[in-house]
Formats: C-alpha cells, structure tokens, sequence
C-alpha cells in the first residue's frame, strides 16, 4: 500500500498532539504524570504485539505521551526565579549576556550578580533592561553597574492573545524594565563570576552574543539608519534597530519574512557557498579531475550555515531551516536525494525534542506549514515533470522562473495565512506581488553581498560587499513602502478561535501527508476552520490587568477609551483582539457613540439591547450604579460596599488576583473572562504565585 510509506510522516504530529495538550492544560499536572503515562502505554505497546491495529493505537498514544513528557521536562528543567511583583528603582549589578542596538537606546540581557532588598535565591536567572544612556561599550561578558526598575514579565493583555509570560519563562527572563540614568560598564571581573567558572556552554554564547555584537555596530557603521538596520536584521538576527515604520511597511506588502532568519536565507547562504566553492574548484583542473570537490564544496557550505546558525542566535526558523539543508548536504556527501516530506518531519521531531515550548510559537507554525505545502506541492509536480521534458531557451527558463516564485509565493501566503489570522488579525492582500519583486532581489542582490562582506570582514574589507548589499535594501525598503501604502494594502480579519486553527492544521496535515483521492476531504476540513472567525463574539468590554486602561467596544466596532495615549501595546493588541475597526477617546462629560455611550467624572454608561453596563472611576459613583446597572466594572475596590443590584460586578481585587477581563453582554446574561482562567495556573502564570 502506497499510503503505507507516508505513516512516518505524521510521528511528529501525534508527539506535537502530546505537546499541545500540556500546553492546553488548565492547571499544572503532577510532575510525574507525563514520565508515568508514557511509561503505561510502552509496557502496553509491548504486550499488545499480536493485534496490530492495537499495537499501533498504543504506538501512537505513547508517541502523544512521549510528546507531553518532553513538554512537562523541558518546564521543569527551566524553572527559575522570577519577580513576583515590582523591584527598584534599585541599583543592580550584573553580568551582560547580550547587547541589541534598538532605535532608541539599548537592549540588554542581564544576569543578576546583586539586587537590592533580595536574596540571591530569589535572583532571577536573567532580566532584559532597556537603557538609553550608556558609559563605555559593554560587551557580553562585562560587568555593568546602573540603577533599575524592573516587574515581572507580563501576561496576555487580554484572554486569548499573546503570552508573553509562557515565552519568556522557557527562555529564564524574570525580570523586565529599564535603566535609570546611565548603564557603566565597572571593572572587570570586580563582582563579576570569574572567568575559569564558566563552563563550555556559558563560553559558547558569549562568544557569539560578542561576535554578534562587533559584526553589528560594524554593518551599521558602513550603512547607515534604516537600511543597516535591516542588514543587521539579515545578517545577525537582530531587529531591535527596526523602526516602526519600516517593520508596518514590511507587514503591509507581506514581506516581514524576509526579515525573520528562515530556509531562504540559510538556503542562500549554504547555496552561495556550496557553488562559489564547487566553481572555485572546479577552475583547478587537477583537483576537477581527481578530487570530490563537490563533497567537499557540500563540508564547507554546512559549515558556513552552522556558523551562521550560530551567530544568528538559532531561532525556531533557523534551527529548522539548518536541519534540513544539513540534511541535504549531508545528501550530496552519500550521494542520495533528499529533499522530501520524511526531511521535514524529521526537522519537526529534532525541534520539537530540543525546545517542545516552539509547537505554540508563530514562528514555528508559520514556518513548517509553509514547509510542509511547498514540498507537498513540488513532491506532485516532480513526479509529472518527467512527461513534459523539452528543450527551453532562455525566455522559457526565465518565464519559468518566474512562474517559480509566484506559484512558491502564493503557496507559501495560502499555507500561513490562518495562521497570520490566528495571532495577527490581518492579511497582507498584495504579498504576492510584492514577493515577486523582493525575493528574486534578496537571493540575487542582498544575501550574496551580504556573504562577500562577511567573508571580506576579517581584512576590514566589508564595505565592498555591505555597500552594495545596502542598494538593494533601499530597493527592497522602496518596494515595501510602495505597496504598503495602496489602498487596502492589508486587511483586518476577526480573531480565529483556537478550534478553527486546530481544523486548519488537522485539514492541511491530512492534505498534504497522504496521496489517495481521500486526500482531498482534508480541503473541507480546512474550509471549516477557515469560517470559524465567523463565530467568534468580540468582547464588549474590556479591562487591563492593573485596572488603569478600560474600553468599550460599540454595535459600530469603535473601541472607546480614556485615553489612547496609554500604552500603545495594550490598545493595538485590544484593538485587533476585538475586531476594532478604530480607537475612540470617550468624553469626558456628555454622551458619544450616538448616545448609548454617558460619561462623567465619576465614570461612564453603556446601554446595549443586551443590557446596561457601568465602568465606575470612583466608588462614589458605584453606589449609584449599583442600583441601575447589569454590570459593573469598578476600577477600585468595592469589597466594604456591598453591591448586589448588578448580575455581574468586577473591581480592582478582581483584576489584581485573576489580571485583565473581558465582558460579553448577551441575551442570557453577562459573561466574564479573565486572563487567568484563559492561561491556568501554570507555571509562568504571575496567578498561580498568588493563589498560593
């Protein structure tokens, strides 16, 4: 049976099953229940030979149980400290693991050395600072002195969004906030941990976070403002130097991929390297002839793409990207094939295995699903393309070409798109043709000057390649603004419920991993998820988790705040999240929103069909509406006045014990979502500190 040799295929889907149900869990399991699972369904798997379809449910079962184990370990392995609420301003001394030049200012990441009114239990393992004055150059390694203000990483701005608090639990970050004042490098090795301490791990990452840093401020030293920025970007991994006009251009014309290191430019720099070598060689008639320069053209080419790995930071995308072009040098050194659908699944099961946290990540997602379609698709066209054979001139090859890049392009857009939906709520409606010029112009102009640069930097000799590089950049910036700025550029879409991106995937998967005419029902399933933003109810209230930004939501989609001068974060997420089509202040006296909006100083009122929701300021003004109101939202603590008139009532104790809330007003009655019901109690909850 041909459908025999796809069932590897899907190994990595049930581990990533296993993967996602740890994630989805609501409350932190018992530390032994992954381990104790797995254990069960492999002594199952053994005693079960003799039925086979039983033996391979239980297979599949310890694969999804296998998949929950790597998840709960690789949580309990980067367990650390982390602030439970906010420190300093204080001084703090620390060790610098990393630098990143941002538009404005620095970003470092810390480790603590000492900190203030804490005991070095309670540390945290590292702590991002953003400074915007700086003594000397630190470098990763150095020891830097300066007085901060720093509060735990936070969580999702609303129920359902992004959360922060998961990513950077997994990457040890305790701690956020700034620097007051100057950030000085002190003496080394003064408090610092000394040298001899540090192990081959610890060595390796300064290295590269140092070699990162150099190659950085000497790109932007050749090509300045925004176009060094990107190089940097494309060169280091690096984007804090983005602006964010560049980065909406970039997203507007569906182009922000090319800033995020992924198999086009590992592709590039292993394809650059590998050819160039093999031409190199091939000039030396007495190697040509006698040697394996193609296999030793393929040794230097994996080496040049781990070393770009490397100073890259290894990203999901990267990390993906060199495991299968490691792979199919690998090939080329046994003489096989391989690209294939079996290499892909292969890199999904070694990323997976190493960093489990990766399955719930944009990056991850984005990355394999476009993967996965490109090489599904070309897989069917190889098997064809045998029948059609015929000579072509250039104008045919160059139309091919062409044809190439759209058809990878909107494959490519088709393939990620709900998954741009799910975490974005937009789509770029011109990213095809925007690809079809910037693509071809970022294999054959910016990568292959960015590669002579760095091959020419260590004899000062960069600009002749950077210089250049930074040509095309302006192009390729030129190109984005450009089609950015056409009328409906990009569209705004309802959030995607989770169910609807899990119909996607379960379709896409079943569409692409098999080859039967039954292939084909995975189309509808994917028709399904696709229509599910349809169901979703956006919120009609909402409440951040400090309770100092409120907004309501009217029957016309305006999001109706305070202020929209306060965080811009919070209001864009709130605004996507909600499916706003525009930020609204709310009035200060008087009525708005065609008057079912009345405000006053003591707070406001919103009449919908569904009934009459309050958001009270002062708790004089929450005596009042206490009387009349379905819902009230008091922004300060009610708890010494009871309030029974309302359905729903919702304070500042609230929001402090369970973070931002979300309100429906409905037919059948209020409904209310907090954060902490949506994230659980897990172990990167700030919630589940407090329920202890």
């Amino acid at each position: 049976m041909a459908e025999q040799e796809r069932w590897p295929l899907w190994l990595p889907v049930f581990f990533g099953l296993g993967i996602a149900l740890y994630f989805g869990a609501a409350s932190e399991p018992p530390r032994w229940a992954g381990v104790a699972v797995s254990l069960i369904f492999a002594a199952g798997f053994v005693a079960g030979y003799r039925v086979v379809a039983l033996r391979l449910a239980i297979f599949l079962a310890l694969l999804t149980a296998l998949g929950f184990s790597a998840a709960q370990l690789r949580s309990i392995w980067v367990e650390a400290p982390s602030l439970e609420g906010r420190w300093g301003p204080a001084p703090l001394t620390a060790e610098v693991l990393s630098v990143e030049k941002r538009e404005k200012g620095w970003r470092f990441v810390l480790r603590p050395l000492f900190m203030e009114e804490l005991s070095p239990s309670a540390y945290p393992e590292r702590v991002r600072v953003t400074a915007y004055r700086v003594e000397g150059t630190p470098r990763p390694g150095d020891t830097v002195a300066l007085r901060a203000q720093l509060r735990p990483p936070s969580p999702p701005t609303m129920p359902g969004t992004f959360d922060f608090a998961r990513q950077a639990y997994f990457q040890q970050l305790g701690g956020i906030g700034f620097a007051l004042g100057s950030l000085r490098a002190t003496a080394p090795g003064t408090t610092g941990q000394p040298e001899n301490d540090r192990g081959p791990a610890e060595h390796w990452t300064l290295f590269w976070a140092e070699a990162r840093q150099g190659i950085a401020a000497r790109i932007a030293a050749v090509l300045p403002g925004q176009k060094g920025a990107v190089a940097v970007a494309l060169v280091t991994g690096q984007r804090g130097a983005l602006a964010e006009d560049t980065r909406e251009d970039m997203r507007g014309a569906g182009l922000a991929h090319l800033l995020a290191i992924s198999g086009l430019h590992m592709g590039l720099v292993a394809g650059l390297l590998f050819y160039s070598l093999r031409a190199g060689l091939a000039l030396v008639p007495g190697l040509a002839l006698r040697r394996p320069i193609k296999k030793w053209a393929a040794v230097a080419a994996g080496l040049g793409a781990f070393v770009y790995l490397c100073l890259v930071g290894g990203a999901i995308p990267a990390q993906r990207a060199f495991l299968m072009v490691s792979i199919v040098l690998l090939a080329i050194l046994l003489e096989r094939r391989a690209l294939s659908l079996r290499l892909v699944a292969l890199a999904a099961f070694v990323v997976l295995m190493l960093s489990p946290e990766s399955l719930v990540s944009a990056s991850f997602q984005m990355s394999f699903a476009a993967v996965v379609a490109l090489v599904s698709v070309y897989e069917s066209w190889e098997r064809r393309r045998y029948a059609a054979v015929r000579e072509r001139g250039v104008i045919q090859d160059f139309a091919t070409y062409v044809l190439g890049i759209g058809v990878t392009s909107l494959i490519a857009i088709l393939a990620t798109s709900a998954f741009a939906v799910f975490h974005f709520q937009r789509l770029a409606l011109f990213g095809l043709l925007a690809n079809l010029v910037a693509v071809p112009l970022t294999a054959f102009v910016i990568m292959p000057f960015a590669v002579l640069g760095m091959v020419l930097m260590p004899f000062g000799l960069e600009a002749v390649g950077f210089v250049p590089m930074g040509w095309g950049i302006d192009l390729l910036l030129l190109v984005a603004e450009g089609v950015a700025g056409w009328p409906a550029a990009h569209l705004q879409v309802p959030p995607m419920p989770l169910w609807g991106l899990a119909s996607v995937v379960l379709g896409g998967l079943w569409l692409c991993l098999w080859q039967g005419v039954w292939r084909r029902w995975g189309a509808l399933v994917i028709l399904l998820g696709a229509a599910s933003p349809a169901t979703v109810l956006p919120p009609d209230l909402l409440v951040s988790g400090d309770g100092r930004l409120v907004a309501i939501r009217d029957a016309e989609r305006y999001l109706w705040l305070p202020d929209r001068r306060s965080s811009r974060f919070v209001i864009d997420s709130w605004r996507r999240g909600s499916f706003a089509r525009e930020v609204m202040t709310w009035p200060k006296a008087g009525g708005a929103a065609n008057g079912r909006l009345l405000c006053d100083p003591l707070g406001c009122l919103y009449r919908s069909p569904e009934g009459l929701l309050a958001v009270s300021r002062d708790p004089l003004g929450a005596t009042d509406d206490c009387a009349k109101a379905d819902v009230l939202v008091s922004l300060e603590p009610l708890r010494r006045q009871p309030c029974r008139g309302p359905a729903l009532v919702i304070d500042r104790f609230d929001f402090w014990r369970d973070g931002g809330h979300a309100v429906w007003l409905e037919e059948t009655g209020p409904r209310a979502l907090s954060v902490r019901q949506d994230q659980g109690l897990r172990p990167w909850s700030p919630f589940a500190q407090r329920q202890r």
